[in-house]
Formats: C-alpha cells, structure tokens, sequence
C-alpha cells in the first residue's frame, strides 16, 4: 500500500520549510553585478542519480553517465548554472572541490567526481559577457551547508524570468524555489528549481503567477497569446532561449533506474506549474538524487516518490515566482 504523504511543506512568512535530508548540502555563487551565478548540491557518499531531459534546447554534461542504461551508480554533485552552455564550466571547479574533500567514483587511480550539470541561458538578462566558470563552481561548492537553501534572485536563479513571448522587457523575474515533503512512512522528498521558462508560472487553481506583464502591471497568460497569433513570430531572438530545471533530492531507497521514474515523474510537476512547457525554445531538465540504502528498495518505492516528488517539483517552482 502506498502512503499518503504529509503536506507539502512550502516556505511562507512565518514557518520554513522541510530541510533536505541529511547528508545533502546546497550553496550558491552569485553575481549580482552581472546578473548570473551558480549552484552546487552536493550528494552524500554513495548516492545515485537519474535524469529526465524534455526540453527541445537542454544545455548538459555528464547525464549519460547517470542515464539509465549507464553503468555508472554514483552521483557525487550536481550542478546548475547560468551562462548559457558557458556555464557548463562550473563542473570543473566542483570536481577540484570534491577532490580535494576526498569525494567521487572510486577508480584505480583515484577518484572520479560524478558532476551531471544543466545551464540556463540567462545571458540577455545583463551582463552578456558575465558568466559562471569553474571559480563559480569551486566556490557554490565551498559555500554549500544542509538545511533549507536560499531562495529567490540568488545562485543560478539570479538571471531567471519567466514569460518572454512579448520580449525582456515585460517578462517577470523569478529564481529559485524550493519546497519539500515527508511520506507517510518518514522519507523526505525536497524539489530545488530553477525557473526560467519561455511561459508562465501557472498556480494550482489555474491562474498565472508569474509571466508576461501587460502595460498596466496586469499578467496575460503566453497561452492564449500564442493561440490568438495569425502569423508565426520570430522565434530567433535572444529572449527565446529559456529552461527550467529540477533537482530532486531524498532519502528514500531508490536504486539508479528508480532515481530515473523518479525523475520522469518530477518532470509532470514542471506541466503543472509551467505552462507552455517543454517547447522547442526550453531546455527543461529534472534530476532526481537518492541517498537510501538502495538494498532497501521496494517495487512501489520509486511510484510513492515519484507521485511526491512531482507535487513539490510544481510547489518548488510556484515559489520561484515568489508570494501567491
């Protein structure tokens, strides 16, 4: 029987939300100047990955490896950043990190940091030539500890926004979001996004949260802007390049091909916040990274985790567009 999980625990004014589970730490390099950054989730020893790639423009390193015909296991870190595929870089600097701290695949010799990595293009947004590397990366690393992570313009949210049919110039900004669960039988399941997509932020009731900004302030729904449209626009401009992406961490027992349903289901939460989603002009990524005793593993653990994990996945990018 599968159990019901607890509510959704979603940051608010007066309480914080679930922390990730132990042995998970997040940091953040961000340049506010520049208006990009960076963000390093680091997995505990033994950990496994799996990955969910549905946007038609992924920008990635390293999620073959954790793809669910690999041979790999392990998932040491994961990171996310700004600067477009110049971002990418970042993974350079967390592998020196992880190095250093005695971190990664064990190999003859030596150790093999396991870095899957995913980009946002948020390179319109200010400085173009402002770009996370792998200094970011070392110190997104070096700033990570456990608890409930910084939400909002921070880390690789700082560059984000939403609702870009209409250009930069009336898309809102967004960030980060985080929102996590307990299932019934204890596990804790936690979402981090980070919200860059070409549409909107849809609430649960159906309305936008975030997205394009009409000439009064007002939000008009990039849906029904596309389905009024008697001509195909040009797609080609810089404001067009968009993503959002999930990382999903818990405790629960999964092996590596549950970590990939798992991923799979988060990716349903990013339908059910984000609304158009998974266009040619997104690159929308949802890992998932699980630190249960894999031994453990039961043939409806991955179902149970999945079905929450893709509730906080849409709670964790409402709250990217901040206050509902």
């Amino acid at each position: 029987m599968v159990s019901e999980p607890d509510a959704v625990n979603e940051p608010d004014a007066v309480s914080e939300p679930i922390p990730p589970p132990e042995g998970f730490a997040i940091g953040h390099w961000t340049d506010a100047e520049g208006v990009t950054g960076c963000t390093a989730l680091l997995a505990p020893a033994g950990a496994r990955g799996g990955v969910d790639v549905r946007g038609g423009g992924p920008g990635t390193r390293e999620t073959d490896v954790i793809g669910a015909l690999a041979g790999t296991e392990e998932v040491t870190a994961v990171m996310l950043s700004g600067g477009s595929a110049y971002g990418l870089g970042v993974a350079d600097g967390a592998m020196r990190w992880l190095e250093r701290a005695g971190r990664g695949y064990a190999t003859p010799a030596g150790l093999v940091p396991i870095v899957p990595t995913a980009v946002i293009y948020d390179l319109a947004v200010g400085d173009a030539a402002a770009r996370p590397d792998a200094e970011a990366g070392h110190a997104a690393c070096e700033a990570a500890r456990p608890g409930v992570p910084r939400r909002g313009a921070v880390g690789a949210g700082t560059g984000a926004t939403v609702g870009k049919i209409a250009g930069p110039e009336r898309a809102t900004r967004t960030g980060i979001g985080y929102a996590a669960a307990r299932s019934g039988a204890g596990e804790t399941v936690a979402a981090l996004a980070v919200v860059n997509a070409f549409g909107d932020v849809i609430g649960s009731d159906g309305r936008v949260l975030a997205g394009v900004r009409g000439e009064g302030e007002e939000v008009e729904p990039t849906a029904a802007a596309i389905a009024a449209m008697k001509a195909p626009p040009d797609w080609s401009g810089v404001e067009t390049r968009n993503t959002t992406l999930v990382c999903v961490l818990t405790d629960a027992a999964l092996d590596k091909a549950a970590c990939s349903r798992v991923a799979r289901m988060a990716s349903a939460g990013v339908a059910r916040a984000v609304d158009p989603v998974y266009s040619d002009v997104d690159g929308d990524v949802a890992f998932c990274v699980a630190a249960g005793e894999p031994a453990r593993a039961d043939r409806f653990g991955a179902l149970a985790i999945g079905t929450i994990a893709a509730t906080v996945t849409a709670a964790a990018i409402r709250n990217a567009a901040g206050p509902s």
